[in-house]
């Protein structure tokens, strides 16, 4: 079986999630080319060379229905003869897309493959592709008759673990505090490829508040807990609010992907190698809690322990969601989304699997660390965990 290198990793910025923002003006098609471009033209690759272009994306209607994969590689100058495939696992959907390009390479489908996602959440609001739909059906419904939204399953969570607002809150600024020294620093730097709008170059992420305190989000009113939530559960502590929540973010990324054999021969360095990777069912009424099952799954396949880890990337959906991960792994703050996370950068939903993957390669390769494991909640009760190791030790 061969084995499947990385051997770059880039993002676009990140842009407000609205009207305005800035890459609202950006089809998402363009937006996801003009990351597809940028990859392929620092790393010196002949774009003919590419076996697939593999994209997560879930709002797959309006702009991004025309399997925006396949779109962004005409709309990159690529050969006609590349392919795109988009697949949809909620908000793991990019990290889908890099597990699988990862096992097409190791089967020996592919030599070189490109893996990413996109998501345009200012034309493409969240929901527009199920508008007045029920996509459960009666037959769920029968099974399960309480399945509430995901803010409502963080408010559970939050609840369920005797997480305060005080805590979620915390979380959440010390998640903008630890981005905005990254993007200070110029640590996000060599991850971004600038996207051109129609009011020019954005490099740099729209998303990141550096005054936000604990005492500003104090202020904000909780969002999920209407009058019908709280007959349905009347026991929660109501404590999710916009500001220890994930952004409503526009945002794409891509990994390049390869054979070791095929790394060689172009005379190309790899930055990772992926190490073991797992996705899991768990409970769809919690619907948030998968990343602690897949987590042991993928610690168990890898055979390491988390003492070996250097860095983790817990997708920030909800503080609630991190929070409780830490509580069950007893994991040291300092190593927990080291950099901030969709609290303050935002979670394009079908970009956001390849936009962690992406950081946590660069972070481990400045810091000098061996593993990384990332894991991503996902709507429906689902999450997906990925072990990776740096090569650039």
């Amino acid at each position: 079986m061969k084995r499947a290198v990385i051997v770059d990793a880039v993002r676009s910025p990140m842009g407000k999630g609205k009207p305005g923002g800035a890459l609202a003006g950006v089809h998402p098609v363009d937006l996801l080319a003009q990351v597809l471009s940028g990859l392929v033209a620092r790393n010196g690759l002949d774009p003919a060379r590419i076996d697939d272009v593999i994209v997560g994306a879930v709002n797959q209607a309006g702009e991004q229905s025309g399997t925006p994969a396949r779109q962004a590689v005409l709309a990159a100058g690529f050969p006609l003869h590349v392919p795109g495939v988009t697949i949809e696992r909620k908000c793991g959907s990019g990290q889908q897309a890099v597990d699988f390009a990862v096992q097409g390479v190791m089967a020996g489908a592919y030599d070189i493959v490109i893996a990413g996602g996109v998501e345009s959440m200012s034309r493409l609001p969240m929901g527009s592709n199920r508008i007045g739909q029920d996509p459960h059906g009666p037959r769920v419904r029968e099974r399960f008759p309480e399945l509430p939204s995901q803010g409502v399953a963080a408010d559970l969570i939050a609840h369920k673990w005797g997480l305060t607002r005080t805590q979620l809150d915390e979380f959440s600024a010390r998640s903008h505090s630890r981005a905005a020294q990254a993007r200070t620093e110029g640590w996000f730097a060599e991850e971004i490829v600038p996207i051109a709008t129609p009011e020019g170059l954005v490099s740099v992420d729209e998303t990141i508040r550096e005054s936000t305190t604990v005492e500003k989000l104090a202020g904000l009113k909780t969002v999920f807990a209407t009058e019908s939530v709280q007959e349905q559960f009347p026991d929660v502590g109501w404590s999710v609010t916009a500001g220890n929540s994930s952004q409503i973010t526009d945002g794409a990324s891509a990994l390049l992907i390869m054979s070791e054999e095929a790394a060689a021969a172009l005379g190309l360095t790899p930055l990772a190698a992926v190490v073991a990777s797992a996705v899991v069912g768990d409970d769809p009424v919690l619907m948030l809690t998968g990343p602690i099952p897949a987590t042991a799954k993928v610690l168990g396949r890898s055979g390491l322990d988390l003492s070996e880890i250097s860095t983790f990337e817990v997708n920030e959906a909800f503080a609630s969601v991190p929070l409780a991960w830490q509580a069950e792994f007893e994991i040291s703050d300092d190593l927990i989304n080291p950099l901030g996370g969709a609290v303050a950068l935002g979670h394009p939903l079908g970009a956001s699997g390849a936009r962690l993957m992406t950081t946590m390669i660069h972070q481990l390769r400045r810091t000098g660390g061996r593993y990384g494991l990332q894991t991503m909640c996902e709507a429906g009760g689902m999450a997906n965990a990925t072990i990776i190791e740096s090569l650039t030790q």
